[in-house]
């Protein structure tokens, strides 16, 4: 069982990232069940509301649009609100609060900070809400009914693994040096992307195949604060300075197309040969730079289809029904496992791009 709680990432060690990998093997059995609860239905015109974080990429911009749209064509009142671009997480408290004050029946919740919105949720669910976790899951707290994500884990691994593809397709004989890099420490969902991607490079850096010259490999040491492009890019200039004078740097493991962009400006900058860096998240500028033959891969995680499938429990709630979910067993957020719905994520790369994007109007164009 995976247990996510806590205001900051915590690195684990190698025989926990063993038993939390393996915790996905009760899914299989879980594919398709219904969640539990007392959904007793509401009116079909009732108001929803969604509680973003910043706009701090494109996926969150596009959720943003897709839920307006999404719960008023399927005849909802829709109350769609983003944080400010603060560092604190009283922006979105206050929108919750609003939003159950205003009598909303179902909260979407996209958590600026997974460990600060216990109270207001608790709030919610006395009122009657119904509360979904969207795309991260927030913690220590009972009231939370559900959540609908990517497997964020899985993320991890497709990014870890990809590291080491794309590195051996460069270079066939290592060892390679490389650097990791960690999203913000208040996103819970920061810790499993790194948890699941040095699930399969720690084995590697045990045997010495692979090699962090700079020796920072705690999560503490490489994560980003508010996923901040010039945070990262000013991490890689110091990195640079501090170790890479006469080293070869052969890949970066980033964990979303942002901080990647930013730390191949820094290589850039600094005249070193571009290593193989990791991504997340198919933003167009990353996707045009994958072509390019530069960042190597992205994940794409269709954020339509997120939408789709949260608006999707909302509709099973109003109707009365308990929502789909395909995993009751591996997500505690501290106080309780929650049923959760999952979607997989897909690994891309130049030599899939056209394929993975096929589908996607806006992205489809720029792989031609």
């Amino acid at each position: 069982m995976r247990k996510f709680f806590g205001t900051s990432v915590v690195a684990i060690s190698a025989a926990a990232m063993l038993a939390l990998a393996g915790c996905g093997s009760g899914r299989d059995g879980d594919s398709g069940s219904s969640g539990g609860g007392d959904a007793k239905g509401f009116a079909a015109n009732s108001l929803i509301g969604v509680a973003l974080p910043a706009k701090t990429s494109e996926n969150w911009v596009l959720a943003g649009d897709l839920f307006s749209n999404g719960l008023k064509e399927a005849g909802f009142q829709a109350d769609v609100q983003y944080a400010g671009a603060s560092t604190t997480v009283a922006d979105q408290q206050a929108q919750i609060t609003a939003m159950t004050t205003k009598g909303a029946k179902v909260i979407v919740i996209g958590a600026t900070d997974a460990a600060q919105l216990a109270t207001q949720v608790a709030a919610a669910h006395a009122a009657g809400a119904k509360v979904i976790a969207y795309d991260r899951l927030i913690t220590n707290t009972p009231d939370l009914d559900y959540y609908v994500a990517f497997d964020n884990f899985k993320v991890g691994q497709l990014q870890g693994q990809a590291l080491l593809d794309g590195m051996k397709a460069k270079k066939p004989n290592g060892p390679y040096n490389i650097e990791l890099f960690s999203g913000s420490p208040d996103d819970n969902n920061a810790g499993v992307f790194f948890n699941g991607a040095m699930d399969v490079l720690k084995p590697e850096i045990d045997k010495g195949n692979v090699v962090v010259a700079s020796g920072q490999k705690d999560v503490k040491q490489t994560a980003i604060q508010g996923w901040k492009a010039e945070g990262a890019q000013a991490r890689m200039d110091q990195l640079l300075t501090s170790t890479y004078g006469s080293k070869e740097l052969d890949g970066v493991l980033s964990p979303n197309d942002t901080l990647a962009r930013a730390i191949l400006t820094s290589v850039k900058g600094a005249g070193k040969p571009i290593p193989v860096v990791t991504g997340q998240d198919s933003e167009v500028e990353s996707v045009k730079s994958i072509v390019k033959g530069e960042q190597y891969m992205t994940i794409n995680k269709d954020t339509r289809n997120l939408v789709k499938e949260t608006i999707n429990m909302v509709k099973a709630l109003q109707a009365g029904n308990a929502p789909q979910v395909n995993d009751t067993k591996s997500y505690n957020n501290g106080s309780k496992v929650v049923d959760t719905f999952l979607l997989p994520p897909v690994a891309v790369t130049k030599a899939n791009v056209v394929e993975a994007y096929a589908n996607d109007p806006k992205l489809a164009p720029l792989t031609k």
